[in-house]
């Protein structure tokens, strides 16, 4: 057979459509993947609805890709991959390698990062060419459906704790409890933090404690979540993964001091922080893109040792539409994954 199926919208904001397409040949130091499963993430919306510079249409999203490699382009042997390997893809999908950030070894931050649906085509296809330095191994225990949403939401929240300034046994809270949080929580809990999840609703409390949480703080329980997180001794970091900028905001006076707050929720709105709210206590405010193909590896293995997995709901590829509706209307549990069986 020489085409494959893939899920594309023609023109922004457009309605998928799944098409046929003639398969391609991967060129130098790229691979061509069989893809498995592809996780739908938020960010996909960024380009469906033309929201940054550069992206072409048609287009295929997906940066949440598990599958095998069907195809070796030049040099791809040499650096160790082969046919038949269990690789994801994601966010990072590859670097330049030339720009200042790469040079100094930042590949993460790349000036020209080619993250998939906005460089090439995405995995919301039964094939896809990558290049090598996007791919990670999949441990054996994890299957395809679990391994997609690693390459992205799980790298990212898995790195933002592990480089944040807390140790074992500090006070740790994630801030949401959706495709972010709740492997937040879990990382959070096998590092050895003392886990406190912050949600909307008494009723998420069950849920964070099944996902590990030492402490619950609903924040709509009328006492103001600094105040709950101070109550527990003060946050040494603050995994930020809701969407909400007031939410995010009204963490900050809840950190002991030096303590740390670590942004991967995006929200159009700005920050209500003032200066003093983190001068005087010595806090910290930084952002956290996701995970360069090392950094995925390192989560999936972690992942594997520790029994942690993303909660997903799988769709065909042919319902593309329909699992992105979903995505986008926040009533997924908790990601939406596409696979091509």
């Amino acid at each position: 057979m020489n085409t494959y199926r893939a899920a594309q919208v023609a023109t922004p904001n457009g309605d998928f459509e799944v098409v046929e397409r003639e398969i391609p040949h991967p060129g130098p130091r790229h691979v061509r993947l069989a893809v498995e499963a592809c996780g739908i993430c938020h960010s996909d919306d960024v380009f469906v609805t033309a929201g940054l510079p550069g992206v072409r249409f048609p287009l295929v999203p997906g940066h949440e890709v598990a599958g095998r490699i069907e195809e070796l382009g030049e040099g791809a042997r040499e650096h160790q991959w082969n046919v038949g390997d269990r690789v994801t893809v994601g966010w990072f999908g590859g670097s330049c390698g030339y720009c200042i950030p790469c040079r100094q070894g930042d590949f993460m931050v790349c000036e020209n990062i080619k993250i998939p649906g906005w460089a090439y085509d995405g995995g919301y296809a039964e094939s896809m060419i990558a290049p090598i330095d996007a791919l990670a191994r999949i441990p054996d225990a994890l299957t395809a459906a679990e391994a997609g949403p690693m390459a992205c939401a799980g790298v990212t929240t898995f790195d933002g704790l592990r480089r944040s300034s807390a140790g074992p046994g500090d006070l740790v809270a994630v801030l949401g409890l959706g495709g972010l949080g709740h492997l937040g929580v879990q990382f959070a809990r096998a590092m050895g933090f003392e886990t406190v999840a912050i949600a909307r609703g008494a009723e998420k409390g069950e849920l964070a404690r099944e996902l590990g949480a030492h402490h619950y703080i609903d924040s709509t329980a009328g006492t103001p979540v600094a105040e709950a997180l101070q109550a527990l001794g003060g946050a040494k970091a603050v995994l930020a993964t809701a969407g909400s900028s007031e939410a995010i905001s009204a963490t900050v006076d809840g950190l002991r001091p030096r303590g740390e707050l670590t942004v991967i929720g995006v929200s159009p709105e700005n920050f209500d922080i003032s200066p003093l709210q983190i001068i005087l206590s010595g806090r910290v405010l930084r952002g956290h893109p996701s995970g360069t193909a090392r950094s995925v590896q390192d989560t999936m293995e972690f992942s594997a040792l520790h029994g942690i997995r993303p909660v997903v709901e799988t769709m065909p590829l042919a319902e593309t539409g329909a699992a992105y509706r979903k995505m986008l209307s926040g009533s997924a549990r908790f990601r939406m994954v596409l696979t091509t069986g």
